[in-house]
């Protein structure tokens, strides 16, 4: 019996192309889930085949766990504590064996053995065409549809399988089997059954391949695309810049007659493709994403990470787009939360927040409305800006003589201290809980304590937008923060 099985191992070897090793390990797996019916329970079994002879030996083993996590599966697992009392010397992970009677091979069955082992062959066969391919260093897939699988169709390039999910299709197109195919890589997914390679024609990863495909430039590094934004199916937008200046961006990717540009959008479904210059300078990456809209001025806030775009009435749709739609491709393009607006608008902000820090200079300074204004005039918008702006630049406002702000800054210092001295009273009265909630910072703790939030609960309470309003936080982060507070509620 053990001659026939080293026989078996070689026939089966032989024929699929696979390594010995591979088959002994399928063999042993088979083996060793026979042995875990005839024993019974939820039991590890492990089977060692001897390479040479075809003798076997069978083990039933426990792994080691930690006293503090507790038995899980009796069967198989021994606590660390427990485990030193049986063998001596043992750390948690390892595994404690104990020899057994071995199934003979006759017992299993022949055709559960055949599967089991089939099965881990068709497994390390497709292993192996999958590392050889992905080894390729190949971005785009090209393939063939071959069936669809709830939902997600399968397409085969020669004897390797990818999965193109649903949501990874471009909308609206309809592929069926036997269609060509191209979709970028994402990656290998080993917890999905069937194909393993992830595909995706949604992505901006895919465009920026098809791009590196069509212009040349880009792959000999006189181009780089810098990011690319996407509204799959319909319209998308591609930051460039050029690394010669002898080489236009643009023109280079646009192609003769729109050669290249036009390559992509047929790949696309016909998707729109806005080719963007891009800049270090925010602001001009901004009014360049947004196009073809004409923007007429933009106020950059570097702290929200967020510019307000201001527009006249004839571009306001064009820079807000279908739905958003070009607004929020540019946000996307650039990393900047955009807000468009008209000039009316801009006006009315303008003024509300003049009136804010027109009331905050009266209440703290002890001014006039005519102090305060000349103060916003001439560009002042915070406390901090009139107590610690060099003195020669407050010394240059001609309403102002060298006694007025003297005693301006002094006003606006003594004005500081005082919300420093509330603001930490207030501090303190946050519990410790809230203190010491993870993500909670001095400056945020300070903003909750000035907003009445003192405890971990009370900040649990609030809706995101309150969190966003009072903190200045972003949505995401201030819905993170929410859900950490309100994780002891379901513990």
């Amino acid at each position: 019996m053990n001659r026939e099985l080293l026989l078996l191992v070689d026939a089966i070897s032989r024929e699929k192309s696979v390594e010995r090793e591979v088959v002994f390990a399928a063999v042993e797996s088979a083996l060793a889930q026979a042995t875990k019916k005839f024993v019974g329970g939820e039991v590890d079994i492990r089977v060692a085949i001897d390479r040479e002879s075809g003798e076997y030996e069978s083990f039933r083993r426990w792994l080691v766990v930690p006293d503090s996590a507790g038995l899980q599966n009796p069967d198989a697992e021994e606590l660390l504590s427990d485990a030193i009392d049986r063998v001596g010397q043992i750390e948690e992970g390892d595994y404690i064996e104990e020899g057994i009677e071995s199934v003979p091979i006759g017992r299993i069955g022949a055709q559960a053995a055949k599967q089991v082992i089939l099965q881990k062959i068709r497994d390390a066969e497709r292993e192996q065409l999958l590392n050889d391919f992905m080894a390729r260093g190949e971005k785009i897939f090209v393939g063939t549809v071959k069936r669809l699988d709830k939902g997600d169709i399968i397409v085969e390039s020669g004897r390797v399988e990818g999965r193109l999910k649903r949501t990874e299709m471009i909308p609206k197109e309809n592929l069926r089997t036997g269609d060509r195919v191209r979709a970028v890589l994402l990656g290998v997914d080993p917890t999905v059954r069937g194909p393993q390679i992830m595909l995706s024609r949604s992505s901006p990863e895919f465009m920026k391949e098809l791009f590196l495909q069509e212009v040349p430039e880009i792959e000999q590094g006189l181009l780089e695309i810098k990011s690319c934004a996407r509204d799959a199916g319909s319209r998308a937008k591609i930051a460039v810049i050029s690394h010669d200046r002898r080489v236009d961006p643009i023109g280079t990717c646009v192609g003769v007659r729109g050669s290249r540009v036009t390559a992509v959008t047929n790949e696309l479904a016909g998707e729109r493709v806005d080719i963007v210059l891009w800049s270090e300078d925010p602001a001009q990456f901004v009014i360049g994403a947004l196009a073809p809209a004409n923007v007429s001025s933009i106020v950059v806030d570097e702290e929200r990470h967020a510019m307000d775009v201001v527009v006249d009435e004839e571009n306001l749709a064009i820079a807000i787009g279908r739905g958003g739609q070009n607004v929020r491709l540019a946000s996307e393009l650039t990393g900047w939360r955009i807000n468009i607006m008209s000039a009316e608008e801009s006006a009315a902000r303008k003024a509300e927040e003049d009136e804010g820090v027109r009331k905050l200079f009266i209440d703290k300074l002890d001014v006039d409305a005519e102090v305060a204004d000349i103060l916003i005039a001439e560009g002042f918008t915070s406390l901090e800006e009139v107590a610690y702006v060099p003195l020669a630049e407050m010394l240059e406002i001609e309403s102002f003589d060298e006694d007025t702000v003297n005693e301006l800054r002094a006003r606006a210092k003594d004005a500081l201290l005082t919300m420093e001295i509330a603001r930490e009273e207030s501090v303190e009265e946050v519990s410790q809980d809230l203190r010491d909630l993870e993500g909670i910072t001095p400056d945020l703790l300070a903003k909750l304590a000035n907003g009445g939030v003192h405890t971990r609960d009370e900040l649990a309470d609030l809706a995101v937008d309150e969190l966003v309003e009072m903190t200045e936080m972003a949505e995401d982060a201030a819905k993170a923060l929410i859900l950490k507070a309100r994780e002891h509620w379901f513990a």
